[in-house]
């Protein structure tokens, strides 16, 4: 079993309150998934983010492929963290741990994500080229919308 694992930063010139009140609303998560992937929440996000809370939603992951993703929320510290687990979707493992960080003049967003891709082998000799592109691609996205949402963080 191969386990993979992105890491990635972001900074953004907000306080901590106002980037804790956008990322534990799972309402916003669809704000940040590029249009192409047709991402509907189902059910779950009709109330602030909590430990045992559990998220539905359908989603397009890659062209003509779409499949339900139930996750989560395992564990939540107000204004440090959050992890979700993906109960059932299209990886076979995908654990994404989601940490804010108070930081002179803004905030730092942190994601950690474990993951491992479906169909053993076959899953793995098309990870570096369509599964870890698709991710940086989605992260890439992300930035650039809470950049336009909350301005850039000035280096």
């Amino acid at each position: 079993m191969k386990l993979y694992n992105l890491h990635q930063k972001q900074k953004l010139p907000i306080t901590l309150d106002e980037a804790w009140s956008f990322l534990c609303n799972p309402a916003n998560l669809s704000e940040l998934t590029p249009s192409k992937m047709n991402m509907t929440i189902i059910s779950g996000a009709e109330k602030s983010m909590y430990a045992g809370q559990v998220l539905q939603y359908n989603v397009t992951p890659l062209p003509g492929f779409k499949t339900k993703w139930v996750s989560e929320i395992t564990q939540y510290e107000n204004k440090k963290y959050f992890v979700d687990l993906q109960l059932f979707g299209p990886y076979a493992f995908w654990h994404h741990k989601h940490f804010v960080h108070e930081i002179e003049g803004g905030v730092e967003m942190e994601d950690i994500i474990d993951y491992k891709v479906p169909f053993g082998i076959l899953g793995q000799l098309v990870h570096p080229f369509l599964v870890k592109p698709k991710l940086d691609e989605i992260f890439e996205f992300r930035r650039k919308k809470l950049e336009d949402r909350f301005g850039k963080y000035p280096i």
